[in-house]
């Protein structure tokens, strides 16, 4: 390679190109290979690591906690998950039809891990995604009533293609925290997908956001396009241990 060359790559932040070149090269030559085939490895070695590069990118601004995929969850040691069932929701059809999931069940049994692994799809097919934690979720909310930053974080919220909203559960909210999150999934609703992880099942989501009439509104829409899964199992945790 001439200095003028990896000059002129460096200069175009082609560093994928600049790594590789030399090997591509010497395969080139040995496989008697066209200028036009020889070019296109260079571009399709940088095409894919820029491919590489926004995926890594969507992940950090997900704020997924741990890199969890289907491939690695313990199917053997949870009976009470369906693997067929979760590899068609792999397909995000889900996602395109914006449609909700709800993984149900005691402490432990998987909930986040399959419910971050499917985010992690979602991801590495492009789409906008976001994990929160259900306190935090509504922690925001509340310091944005005092700021008056609502609208704004809604609007963000609201606009992802698929939120993972992690651990509902037993939360001391305030009636403007539940009037929040009620906006935020009356703007999602059969516009983007909401993933939740709960410990409750639905009879008991009244007992902390309170307000009955605006509680079955709300599972009104979140249960209206949504697939539910009620995980019946033991606790990995416990299997763990």
């Amino acid at each position: 390679m001439t200095e003028e060359l990896e000059q002129l790559l460096k200069n175009l932040k082609l560093r994928r190109m600049l790594g590789v070149y030399d090997e591509q090269l010497h395969a080139a030559e040995k496989a008697q290979t066209s200028y036009s085939e020889f070019v296109a490895g260079l571009l399709r070695a940088q095409w894919h690591e820029r491919q590489d590069s926004a995926l890594e990118w969507r992940i950090r601004r997900a704020n997924l906690p741990e890199r969890w995929s289907l491939e690695s969850f313990p199917w053997s040691r949870q009976p009470g998950v369906s693997r067929k069932q979760i590899r068609g929701f792999a397909e995000l059809d889900f996602v395109a039809k914006h449609e909700n999931l709800v993984f149900t069940g005691k402490t432990g049994v998987g909930k986040t891990g399959l419910a971050c692994g499917l985010l992690l799809k979602a991801l590495q097919n492009g789409y906008r995604c976001q994990f929160i934690r259900a306190q935090d979720l509504f922690d925001e909310m509340y310091a944005s009533l005092a700021d008056r930053s609502t609208r704004k974080l809604l609007n963000r919220l609201a606009r992802l293609d698929v939120l993972l909203v992690d651990e509902l559960g037993y939360l001391n909210l305030k009636p403007e925290q539940s009037n929040t999150f009620f906006k935020l999934m009356e703007e999602r609703y059969n516009r983007h997908s909401t993933i939740i992880t709960t410990n409750l099942i639905y009879d008991e989501w009244h007992n902390f956001l309170g307000n009955q009439s605006m509680v079955d509104a709300l599972l009104s829409r979140v249960r209206h396009y949504c697939h539910t899964v009620a995980i019946d199992g033991p606790s990995l945790r416990e299997l763990q241990g």
